[in-house]
């Protein structure tokens, strides 16, 4: 994972939905293997493929501080596309937002830094603040583009379509401020190149908090920018003029194949283990 290239493929693993359907059986089967390896006692003809599948499964699927199994909606691989659907109304924009950053509050919980324990009350503070974000802004960019009557109906449509980014990348931003402020205060551990902690920094701190928000923004930039382009060019083929029920399953899969590309290229920005100077 020293290169950007070998963390995207990491990633690319880890966001794999096949790993949403694994058995408990499967997990601990991958668990074993690679427990086996670790003490060189793995049984003959277990392939470097084998050994490869099983650390897939493991990394998407158990915690890497608390080795705990993480509830299979709030893994890395799940998502919500209700945020692009098209002709949004005042209720559904609140609720698509709302539900939207529920699901973001409880990956981040699922998927956080266990190794300094946070009480659930900041975990709920930067929830609402989440939420409360993202639906003011989602909802007051859709007011000022229903009263700017110098916009045609097909270019506010348009314009609509990309509300959600604005209102999400705020919403994350504030989501990461809130719910790890105290990081900054109190500093994160530090390591040496043996991996033992020599102390705790604030200035740590504030590189992770940084390139964590760059990262939440990056991350529904793709999701959120590329599928109201592309549709808007797909929903006027014939395909989709004739068949209107079409349009959500053809979504979905634009939205899949652009979180597919969007997810591993945000995390893989940073990686998981940054340098400071002394």
């Amino acid at each position: 994972q020293t290169s950007f290239y070998g963390r995207f493929r990491h990633f690319l693993d880890i966001i794999d939905p096949r790993t949403l359907f694994v058995t408990e059986s499967r997990l601990k089967e991958a668990v074993q293997l690679l427990e086996d390896y670790k003490h060189g006692t793995l049984p003959p003809g277990v392939t470097n493929k084998e050994l490869w599948g099983a650390q897939k499964i493991k990394q998407a699927i158990i915690h890497p501080d608390t080795n705990e199994t993480i509830f299979m909606p709030f893994r890395m691989s799940g998502m919500v596309v209700g945020l692009l659907l098209p002709n949004q109304t005042l209720a559904s924009t609140v609720f698509w937002q709302w539900l939207n950053q529920s699901h973001n509050a409880c990956v981040n919980y699922a998927n956080r830094n266990a190794t300094k324990p946070s009480p659930t009350s900041k975990f709920i503070q930067g929830y609402l603040g989440a939420v409360i974000s993202a639906v003011s802004i989602a909802v007051g960019l859709n007011v000022l583009i229903q009263r700017a009557n110098k916009f045609t109906p097909a270019t506010r449509l348009l314009i609509q379509r990309f509300v959600p980014f604005p209102a999400v990348a705020s919403a994350n931003i504030c989501n990461v401020v809130l719910m790890r402020h105290t990081e900054l205060e109190e500093g994160i551990d530090v390591l040496d190149n043996n991996g033992n902690i020599v102390g705790s920094s604030r200035i740590a701190a504030k590189h992770a908090l940084l390139e964590t928000a760059l990262t939440r923004v990056v991350l529904p930039m793709p999701i959120l920018v590329l599928p109201p382009i592309i549709m808007s060019i797909l929903e006027k083929t014939s395909l989709l003029r004739s068949r209107p029920r079409m349009i959500l399953p053809v979504q979905s899969l634009v939205c899949l194949a652009a979180f597919g590309l969007a997810l591993p290229l945000a995390i893989s920005l940073f990686p998981q283990m940054s340098e400071v100077s002394t």
